[in-house]
């Protein structure tokens, strides 16, 4: 299995909730060791594609900000720098620029704009936390007693100069339309919205619509979809009893211990243990066809 850790100086540029840079050293152990094509449909922060080699990616996120945000990285990082040197750690502006997305012509933005806003307000709000309202409106209040680096040009340089050396595509998809698009042979890692643990508990509050078990089970067939033409898959997601039920039968489960860092309370950040599932074994062999 995959052991790779030569790309340690790369790290995310962004922060985001669900983001695996906590434990993505722990679900190396169980990534194939040669990936020709590397496929992440819900790329959220890049935490595990900023620590693979292959030869070929394609990542995707039906966030439209953080897809612009990769974009400009890749190919305008000087003008995303430039424009994130504008801002700076001001509640008022904060405000200002939390508020673009109530206006009519807010798609029509450019994307090194949307690019630079999800950063800024990512860096500057309440506990590092995207969220957005119903209407998709980012609703996460300023941040206190923080001093930002709004504009980190060594990580923005690297992670530029990451995604310029690997040929990688940057789709904003359903994940869904990705099944065409990846080739036999490649690794496909997924990342969902989580499944609750308990009604009580809620992974899906810093997205507008939240994932109910009917959007589950569908995840259940694309990933039934990749096994059946022989692409490896590997999925994190919650350990609740329904997402077992799910897939105990057909794949292998493995289990790791998450400290979860959304709860503003530090002493509410106990470990959680997720669920790591696969459709191939500790050899690497995939699993019978069913």
């Amino acid at each position: 299995m995959h052991n790779i850790d030569n790309h340690a100086i790369f790290k995310p540029f962004v922060k985001w909730a669900g983001g695996k840079s906590r434990s993505v050293n722990k679900l190396l152990a169980w990534v194939p060791e040669h990936i020709d094509t590397y496929v992440e449909p819900f790329v959220g922060s890049g935490a595990m594609y900023f620590k693979l080699n292959f030869k070929h990616a394609i990542i995707n996120d039906l966030n439209y900000e953080l897809i612009c945000a990769y974009k400009s990285v890749r190919d305008n990082v000087e003008e995303l720098k430039a424009l994130l040197k504008t801002f700076k750690y001001d509640k008022e502006l904060f405000l200002k620029v939390r508020d673009w997305d109530r206006e009519p012509s807010f798609k029509k933005r450019p994307e090194v704009e949307h690019a630079a806003r999800l950063i800024f307000l990512i860096k500057t709000c309440y506990n590092g936390l995207y969220r957005v309202s119903k209407k998709n409106h980012f609703n996460t209040p300023f941040g206190k007693d923080l001093k930002p680096l709004i504009c980190d040009e060594k990580v923005l340089d690297r992670c530029s100069i990451y995604l310029n050396s690997f040929n990688t595509e940057i789709y904003n998809l359903p994940y869904s339309k990705l099944l065409d698009k990846i080739p036999k042979g490649a690794f496909v890692y997924l990342d969902p919205p989580y499944h609750p643990l308990t009604q009580t508990s809620n992974f899906t509050s810093y997205q507008p619509n939240s994932w109910k078990e009917r959007e589950q089970e569908l995840l259940y067939e694309f990933c039934v979809k990749l096994h059946r033409r022989g692409i490896k898959f590997m999925q994190s997601n919650s350990s609740s009893p329904f997402i077992i039920d799910l897939y105990k039968e057909h794949f292998t489960l493995q289990y790791i211990d998450v400290t979860r860092c959304i709860n503003s309370d530090i002493k509410k950040r106990s470990a959680i243990k997720e669920v790591v599932i696969m459709n191939y074994d500790e050899k690497g062999h995939l699993l019978p066809k069913f």
